[in-house]
């Protein structure tokens, strides 16, 4: 294989990124668009005119059958990614899915066995993983320079609340949970990679003002060393933007991560870390370079199952008005 031809489902606002990364990909050639919805596909035109040359049309089915494909990306309503993950599979395709991976623990585990059997790529497009800052951090555990992991605070603040009023991202049936299953699963997915431990107990308290899904989240965890953690999803945030502080103290030192810009401390005097490289590989660059056998998946399908475990036990916690859940371990 010379190039991976990939089909794109979903041509919302998101999967504009994703054609702009791939048609700057030399190996990769976009072959065609899936899109229930003319609107959304004429909108993708608009913004990307190359895509104007892309035959197009209304289902993942009719893609796959109609192309001669390699892949597929997948970004559309989170509780559609199960089905469409499966189909692509079973077509024997390699997938690359925007996060969620999918929206619960069985359809995670379903979709993992799918990607073994089939012998193909199953990518999570958590774009953290290729980020230096999140590297640096999750290299400095993995070598021990901060010591054992004793103690982690994220936050995430987003004015997701107002941003998303009347869109799909609040309607339950489509986008299986809120701001934790939506931004918020960023923020699980990278302390969760960088701490690289099981999660073995969640303590939750959950915001939905007048939603039907959740806005603001407040988690207690317990990891398998004994480590805490607590995270806050702030989905009612002020905006513009996102913000974002996440500190992880071990027991030789700390790492502040405020909006991505670094600071250690391992002793009385903080350094502030500033010489990373500013550019990163993008998930697809990634999602090529391992269907063409030069590079190792780095968003591997299991991240995807930690974060869906995690947030499954967190609304189960809430709902119980915030007693303690044991998060479920795989393969269990």
């Amino acid at each position: 294989m010379d190039e991976v031809r990939i089909g794109l489902v979903g041509c919302g606002g998101n999967m504009t990124g994703h054609l702009r990364r791939l048609l700057s990909v030399g190996d990769a050639r976009v072959v065609g668009l899936a899109d229930p919805s003319q609107d959304s596909i004429k909108r993708m035109v608009k913004r990307v005119p190359e895509a104007g040359e892309l035959p197009t049309f209304d289902s993942h089915e009719k893609l796959i059958a109609g192309q001669d494909l390699d892949a597929i990306v997948i970004s559309s309503p989170h509780t559609i990614h199960h089905e469409q993950i499966v189909y692509g599979l079973e077509a024997g395709l390699h997938v690359l899915t925007e996060k969620p991976m999918v929206c619960t623990v069985d359809h995670a585990k379903n979709v993992m066995e799918l990607s073994e059997q089939a012998g193909r790529i199953l990518m999570v497009s958590y774009q953290r993983h290729l980020a230096p800052s999140f590297r640096f951090m999750r290299n400095q555990i993995k070598s021990g320079e901060i010591g054992d992991i004793q103690f982690v605070n994220a936050l995430q603040d987003q004015a997701w609340y107002r941003n998303q009023q009347g869109k799909w991202r609040q309607v339950l049936s489509l986008s299986g949970g809120g701001q934790l299953n939506d931004s918020g699963s960023h923020l699980l997915d990278i302390v969760l990679w960088m701490v690289d431990q099981a999660p073995i107990e969640v303590t939750a308290r959950i915001e939905y003002f007048d939603k039907e899904v959740d806005i603001n989240t407040s988690m207690q965890v317990v990891f398998e060393s004994g480590a805490i953690a607590n995270f806050s999803v702030v989905g009612n945030g002020p905006g513009p933007g996102m913000w974002e502080d996440i500190t992880l103290w071990g027991d030789k030192g700390a790492i502040y991560s405020r909006n991505e810009k670094l600071t250690c401390r391992y002793g009385a005097d903080p350094v502030e870390i500033d010489d990373l490289p500013s550019r990163f590989t993008s998930p697809d660059q990634n999602f090529v370079d391992a269907i063409l056998g030069r590079d190792s998946v780095q968003v591997p399908p299991i991240c995807g199952l930690r974060v869906i475990q995690l947030t499954e036990a967190a609304w189960e916690s809430a709902e119980q008005g915030g007693r303690p859940v044991a998060v479920k371990q795989y393969p269990d």
